[in-house]
């Protein structure tokens, strides 16, 4: 089972639905807009006290889990309202699947641990190590 087809699964979605990679362009789109793009996000994280969670998807140790709650605390409730309209899925579901997702998306983004130029995520090749994560969550008992 592939990441996408373990958030379709959570999603009650079949992969060819796309909501699930409805949600992790949300969350590419978003990134790549913050003023600073992953830079700029890194930078929320850390006002929140937790720039030691982000800092671990972004180095090549183990990423750190990101509870929902503080998820929404970081992103805002003006930004989770928008993910979850973009990807079809009710508000009170973004934080729970973006805290799966988020730390591989930002991992995906950084293999060599470092912030891409100007923080903006290359999309293309982060959908296409993201494909590649194929029992990541499963393996953890998240399905």
């Amino acid at each position: 089972m592939s990441l996408l087809d373990t958030i379709g699964s959570l999603f009650g979605k079949s992969p060819e639905g796309g909501g699930q990679q409805a949600l992790i362009s949300a969350a590419l789109e978003f990134v790549n807009n913050q003023p600073g793009g992953l830079n700029g996000l890194i930078q929320r994280f850390q006002e929140k006290g937790l720039g030691d969670v982000v800092s671990s998807w972004v180095g090549n140790g183990e990423n750190q889990p990101i509870a929902p709650e503080a998820l929404h605390g970081v992103l805002g409730s003006q930004a989770v309202s928008d993910l979850a309209a973009k990807a079809g899925v009710q508000p009170d579901q973004v934080t729970g699947l973006l805290s799966q997702i988020l730390p591989h998306v930002v991992n995906a983004a950084t293999p060599d641990g470092q912030v891409p130029a100007e923080g903006k995520l290359d999309t293309t090749s982060v959908l296409g190590a993201l494909g590649g994560l194929s029992s990541l969550l499963g393996n953890k008992g998240n399905a």
